[in-house]
């Protein structure tokens, strides 16, 4: 069950929209956001390999606090407004019965601080990469390949969405990624006001099949709506246009079957949705 989500955020400029999509899926779920500021070393600034006298240093360790001081505040004041306006109380000791959120500072690397903490969260909530200005694809990868958690990849928006979680579209397969995102999802989908399942024409299925998942489901009170894609060149341009045809608020799929070096270079479902997006997704390795 989601109870527990980890929404990272640092100066990017795109903190807010984590906040907002994390703040909705708490809502939703009665989960407890642990929002954590990373908040970069001074050392980790300092031009690597470079000798520099103790002056210049300090200068820039100076310098460095200066902006994390700045960034900190900045982010906490959007952090204090959003939950004030989604009436999400803000508790230092999370309950685990009623939604509530809570503001953490760490230091170091944001990478790092995803690896630690995004292990025991049920979800981790980080932007879409702007790969344009190489901004975001460490931290959704980090998610995805080294915390074994489903990812919720936030897309930018200039206003939060309507809904999250409410008309969910879910990718099949039968691969080892879609059976996890099946398993650790089930909380999304049980709550779901409709679910639809989409599997491609043609496209052999590996590993668990439609019939074993529509058990799975089934068992469990749910029976979603099935529908088979025709295949084409792109299914992931397929999925993404799909889902928005049916008016899906959120996409679950199995990520990366394949490498991610492999799709990253010769294209793949997941990269396709990653760079093509404009919906928000979560991404189960």
């Amino acid at each position: 069950m989601i109870r527990k989500i980890l929404a990272p955020v640092r100066g990017d400029g795109r903190g807010e929209n984590v906040l907002a999509h994390a703040a909705l899926l708490a809502r939703r779920y009665g989960a407890h956001i642990d929002v954590t500021h990373c908040r970069p070393r001074a050392e980790d600034m300092l031009p690597h390999g470079v000798p520099l006298p103790s002056f210049l240093k300090d200068q820039i360790a100076g310098h460095t606090d200066a902006l994390n001081d700045a960034e900190e505040a900045r982010l906490r004041a959007d952090f204090d407004r959003i939950m004030g306006d989604l009436h999400l109380p803000v508790d230092e000791a999370p309950t685990g019965d009623e939604p509530s959120a809570r503001w953490i500072e760490e230091v170091g690397k944001q990478v790092d601080v995803i690896k630690r903490r995004g292990r025991l969260a049920d979800l981790i909530v980080v932007p879409k990469p702007e790969r344009d200005r190489n901004l975001g694809t460490n931290s959704l990868m980090t998610a995805i390949f080294h915390t074994g958690r489903p990812v919720l990849m936030a897309p930018p928006r200039e206003t939060p969405p309507d809904a999250l979680g409410a008309r969910v579209a879910f990718a099949w397969n039968g691969s080892l990624e879609a059976s996890r995102a099946a398993a650790l999802c089930l909380d999304v989908l049980l709550s779901a006001e409709s679910v639809v399942v989409y599997t491609v024409e043609g496209k052999p299925v590996r590993g668990a099949s439609l019939d074993d998942l529509k058990e799975y489901l089934a068992v469990r009170g749910l029976t979603p709506d099935f529908v088979s894609i025709p295949s084409e060149k792109s299914i992931g341009e397929a999925l993404l246009r799909r889902s928005a045809s049916d008016s899906a608020d959120l996409l679950i799929m199995g990520a990366y079957s394949q490498s991610h070096e492999k799709e990253a270079v010769f294209g793949g479902v997941t990269q396709f949705a990653v760079d093509k997006a404009s919906m928000p997704i979560i991404f189960v390795h």
